[in-house]
Formats: C-alpha cells, sequence, structure tokens
C-alpha cells in the first residue's frame, strides 16, 4: 500500500502554524512507502479546495508542485530548499505564479489542504515549470497509484 504521512501533523489533523502564512511558512517534512511496482518517478501536489470560502469554494488553490522525484527517495525534508530537492526532481509553479511552497493562508473558515503523491510509470519531459493542470495532462495515462495526506488550517486571526 502507498501511504503518505508527516511528522508534523496526523492525517485530517492541523497542520501547525509553523508551516502557514502566520509562521516561518515551511514547506512541512513528508514520508511515503515505496510507490507501486513499476514506478519511475513520483510528483507531489498540494493545492486546497476551499478557497477562497470552505461554505463557498470557488477555486481549487495550488500551494506546491513537484514532479520527477525519484522512485527510491522516501520523503522530503522539512523546510527543503530547492537546492536540496532530491536530483532530477523539477518545480512547477503554484496559484501565486511561484514556485516552490506556500502554505497555508485561508482568509476566512477552517480550510483542507490535500498533499497528494502520484506514482507514475514514466519520467516526464521538462515541462517549463507546469501548473497543476500542466501536469495532469502529462500525467494522464501514467498514474500506478496515488497517496493523500489530508491537513487542516484556520487563521488564528480574523
Amino acid at each position: 500500500m502507498f501511504v503518505l504521512s508527516s511528522p508534523a501533523f496526523t492525517a485530517n489533523g492541523e497542520i501547525p502554524r509553523r508551516y502557514t502564512c502566520e509562521g516561518d511558512d515551511v514547506s512541512p517534512p513528508l514520508d511515503w512507502t515505496v510507490g507501486p511496482s513499476g514506478t519511475r518517478s513520483l510528483a507531489l501536489v498540494v493545492d486546497d479546495p476551499d478557497a477562497p470560502d470552505p461554505a463557498r469554494p470557488k477555486m481549487i488553490w495550488v500551494h506546491w508542485v513537484l514532479y520527477n522525484i525519484p522512485p527510491d527517495v522516501r520523503g522530503l525534508a522539512e523546510a527543503i530548499h530547492p537546492a536540496r530537492l532530491p536530483a532530477g526532481t523539477r518545480e512547477g509553479i503554484n496559484d501565486w505564479n511561484r514556485t516552490g511552497y506556500g502554505g497555508p493562508c485561508p482568509p476566512i473558515g477552517r480550510h483542507r489542504y490535500f498533499h497528494k503523491l502520484y506514482a507514475l510509470d514514466v519520467v516526464l519531459p521538462d515541462l517549463a515549470r507546469p501548473g497543476r493542470s500542466a501536469l495532469e495532462t502529462a500525467m494522464a495515462g501514467h498514474i500506478l497509484g496515488m497517496a493523500e495526506l489530508v491537513g487542516t488550517y484556520r487563521k488564528s486571526g480574523p
């Protein structure tokens, strides 16, 4: 079974402030098990389907996009710097129109943050900083499995 977890928060639990716009806004540590047989690369997408208001969501806000993570890698360190990403890993752009991690910063209410790790049967070509939809198009027909970790966050202030 392909499983994604974090030592920083439990499944469906609160994401600690450190990993949000109210904290240090650094990426949480992530761990995962071996992907399905035939996995040639992994892709990670972190997004929020509750934007901007969980009572009336209008869009999916993308927080992080990585692809071509080598299949023998078993996780990412906390606050990982782009220069320390596993060899061959490529970055896509998030909805702030930049590469890298952007932490939870919900304008209203408690939002859910989906960390989705895809096992692919290919190493993708250079997609030139794809957004989520471009990455999903490139992954189509190549997904062997998906592991998911959901965390939640609500800003402490008004």
